[in-house]
């Protein structure tokens, strides 16, 4: 043992050191001046994202260690349609893939949040107002005499004992009965109740939907979605991921094989993620044109309008079946039934050795009726043909839209959308084209989640923008593909009002805390991904990257990191600089031309820069004072004594002083000198400053005397050693009259007053409050009549 005083300064020789390392493990951004310096293009390595690891490796990859979990369901539910009510039983095997073991599981109970006690309801926050909308007051009434969540929950073990569960507002742990090593699995049984609630009155991904007998038949649809006790993730870079449902985090989940039996009113139709196991419960006529679908270059109804008008004039009183659906490989599983369905199908053709026709099939009431008809089914097998394209070739069987009262939300094979027709004052359906368009766009964007994250599975409840964000930006490309004119969210020239907005937050925020959800999840990255497919990378750069990271990730789960890593690798592009502004920051884009010089190698003859200098100042104009002095005698005028030479010539005179000093310097000129005289092209030096502080390339228009232009791209490097303000040339042997930053509108840049030089005046239309421009399309958002069994159309004027 050492002692006296060389011990203990070698003590704290060592404590200081070991402290000075923990401090250098734990720094934040580096600091890297003491002065302005901003770098914009700092890496991200090493500081803000996670080190590399044999699970996810520095190219954005699947690491040689990878793994996952995977959750096995066997269920067996029962829809009672008066009490509005499901009772179930679910088989569990659960498979520990991790190298950990697991003391426990947690499972997932998303209905919990209809409870009045949960924790989104006590904290659901209200705007400051004296007024309360309609909606809340029959929710609140909902609210007094009903509560949603799960009841009856039974857990018991393979020796049919119970096991121990502990609920936590939208959470359950089950108390495994020893841990479970690396490889092995545990299987359990959940038995269970939930009421569904009524989607109109309370809102929510699923519940149901009646018709009153005023209105209509009083017959319902069901949505049924989060309505089993499903298995968190556990994965390798958070273990547990066991925040609570708020409403807004969606849900992650595990892969697995589903064997789901649905049991409900004999003359129900049922539509469910998978394919039939026991096609025998359709008639031999729905099958048969089923399998007509399968070929069919346009929908074929499988159940007709006049067989689901049959079923909704005479209900089952009595009575049940059971559909027998199996899935493969999915993280969830949601199932619609109503009498009221109408179903339609059309194969979709693909290169895939599994699944070479995908049955694109949609469910929907008349009331949605001949919209539906005429868009659904074409929407799911086009979105499935784009983003096969962009993405991965479609790796199942069945792709499904059913009509009803939730807005749009997916599931794997299947998604609920909302958009239908509304009857008029006369008693006919009608339609806008916003109508239209808005069905088209919510089918796309919904079918487009089986990519993302149903099949490229990123944690929605953590980083909302990797599946609303990316399958947002696919929905802008097929949309594109539709209609050239069709309003798409993506668009650059869309998102500046929000980009200056004081309502954001950085992309890469957690979804429950974000401001303006669609904002911030869909429109923003949607259009950062635009702008980085057509105006950084470039299509072919940017479509093999986003190929890449798409089969890499396909049925595993990739967090931001793994994307951004892999753009980067694939492309060969370093992106730092584009991720750091538009996800983590809230800068907008807004690049000012603030000056434009002019200028020319000064000649060395110095009659040659008398005559040029002559030119250049021609059109100074005079100063006013001498311009009023004008009749007032001077000086000069007034004596000849002071007259010289300097007063009978300008100043462009050539002096003999400046003739001997040009031959001086031509005697020293050196070859290359000589050499630079003889070049003649227009030097141009354009000032850029920064204002929005969003680092990007500068796309520059410059038209020239002549009549011609031409469109430059300045890397966004162009800022590295300056993020506020550059300065950069440009040659060219014609003559610049004008100059024009991001002509084609594609960098949302946020004012455009000042992106030409010269100034231009902004032209800004203006007219009287109420008056109707003159020559408005009328016809664009008019009602479209139709009737419900035709699809012949008319439009109305109203």
């Amino acid at each position: 043992m050492r002692t006296g005083v060389g011990f203990l300064l070698a003590a704290i020789t060592a404590l200081a050191m070991a402290t000075g390392a923990l401090a250098q493990q734990n720094v934040g951004p580096v600091d890297q001046s003491k002065g302005t310096f901003e770098d914009k293009f700092r890496q991200f390595e090493g500081e803000d994202w996670p080190t590399p690891t044999d699970y996810r490796n520095a190219s954005g990859a699947p690491g040689y260690r990878y793994w996952q979990q995977q959750v096995d369901y066997q269920i067996d539910v029962s829809l009672n349609e008066a009490r509005r009510t499901l009772t179930g039983r679910e088989d569990i095997t659960y498979r520990n893939n991790s190298p950990d073991a697991l003391g426990y599981l947690w499972l997932l109970l998303d209905q919990q949040n209809y409870r009045r006690d949960s924790l989104a309801e006590r904290s659901r926050t209200y705007t400051d107002s004296d007024t309360v909308s309609v909606n809340e007051v029959l929710r609140v009434q909902r609210f007094q005499d009903w509560e949603g969540g799960f009841n009856n929950l039974k857990i018991t073990g393979p020796d049919g004992q119970a096991v121990p569960f502990t609920i936590v507002d939208s959470m359950l742990r089950l108390e495994l009965p020893r841990p479970l090593a690396t490889g092995e699995t545990f299987a359990f049984t959940i038995d269970f109740t939930l009421p569904m609630p009524e989607t109109n009155v309370v809102g929510g991904r699923s519940g149901y939907e009646c018709f009153t007998k005023a209105d209509e038949d009083g017959n319902c649809i069901f949505l049924a979605a989060q309505w089993f006790p499903r298995l968190a993730v556990y994965s390798d870079y958070e273990g547990w991921h066991n925040a609570q449902f708020l409403g807004s985090g969606e849900f992650t989940l595990e892969f697995g094989d589903y064997d789901v039996s649905i049991t409900v009113p004999a003359d129900h139709q049922v539509s469910a993620t998978g394919e039939l196991a026991n096609p025998d419960i359709l008639t031999a006529a729905q099958r048969s044109r089923l399998a007509q679908a399968r070929t069919a270059d346009a929908p074929v109804y499988v159940v007709t309008p006049a067989e689901a008008a049959a079923a909704e004039a005479r209900p089952a009183r009595s009575g049940t079946r059971t559909w027998h659906f199996t899935a493969d490989n999915v993280r969830d599983f949601g199932w619609a039934s109503s009498r009221k369905f109408v179903w339609d199908a059309m194969g979709v053709a693909q290169d895939s050795a599994e699944h070479p026709v995908v049955m694109a099939m949609s469910f929907y009431p008349k009331e949605a009726r001949p919209l539906w008809d005429t868009y659904s089914t074409r929407a799911i097998a086009h979105t499935i043909d784009v983003y096969n394209q962009f993405a991965i070739t479609y790796p199942y069987p069945t792709a499904q839209s059913v009509n009803g009262p939730v807005g749009g939300m997916e599931y794997p094979m299947i998604t609920f959308n909302g958009p239908r027709p509304v009857r008029g004052d006369d008693g006919r359906l009608t339609y806008t084209e916003r109508a239209k368009n808005g069905l088209i766009g919510v089918v796309i964007h919904e079918v487009g989640h089986t990519y993302f994250p149903m099949i490229i599975n990123s944690d929605e409840r953590q980083w909302t923008w990797m599946d609303e964000g990316l399958n947002s930006f696919l929905q802008y490309e097929a949309q594109k593909l539709w209609d050239p004119d069709f309003p798409s969210r993506g668009e650059p020239r869309d998102i500046v009002e929000y980009m200056v907005s004081q309502d954001q937050v950085p992309v890469m925020t957690q979804s429950d805390s974000l401001l303006q959800f669609g904002n911030n999840a869909y429109a923003k990255p949607a259009t950062a991904l635009v702008i980085l497919r057509e105006t950084v990378l470039g299509r072919e750069l940017f479509d093999r990257a986003f190929r890449e990271y798409s089969a890499r990730w396909a049925f595993k789960r990739p967090t931001p990191y793994d994307f951004f890593r892999t753009m980067e690798e694939s492309s060969g592009v370093d992106l730092d600089w584009f991720w750091r502004g538009w996800f983590y920051s809230t800068d907008h884009v807004d690049i000012s031309l603030d000056g434009v010089t002019a200028a020319r190698l000064a000649p060395v003859d110095p009659e040659a820069r008398a005559r040029a200098d002559r030119e250049r100042f021609a059109g100074e104009p005079v100063p006013t004072t001498i311009t009023n002095n004008r009749g007032l005698e001077t000086v000069i005028q007034r004596d000849p004594a002071v007259r010289d030479f300097y007063n009978t010539t300008d100043r462009f005179t050539v002096t003999a002083a400046q003739r001997r000093e040009a031959a001086t310097a031509a005697g020293r000129a050196d070859a290359d000198r000589r050499a630079a005289q003889g070049f003649s092209d227009n030097i141009y030096r354009f000032t850029f400053t920064n204002v929005g502080g969003l680092v990007m390339p500068v796309i520059l228009k410059l038209t020239y005397a002549d009549g011609t232009d031409e469109t430059i791209r300045i890397p966004a490097e162009v800022w590295r050693r300056n993020s506020r303000q550059v300065v950069w040339q440009h040659v060219s042997a014609r003559t610049l009259t004008s100059a024009e930053i991001d002509p084609l509108w594609e960098t949302a840049d946020a004012d455009r007053s000042n992106n030409a030089y010269p100034r231009r005046i902004e032209q800004r239309p203006v007219r009287l409050s109420g008056d109707r421009p003159a020559g408005e399309n009328r016809m664009r958002d008019s009602d479209v009549e139709v009737s419900p069994d035709s699809t012949a159309t008319r439009t109305s004027r109203r």
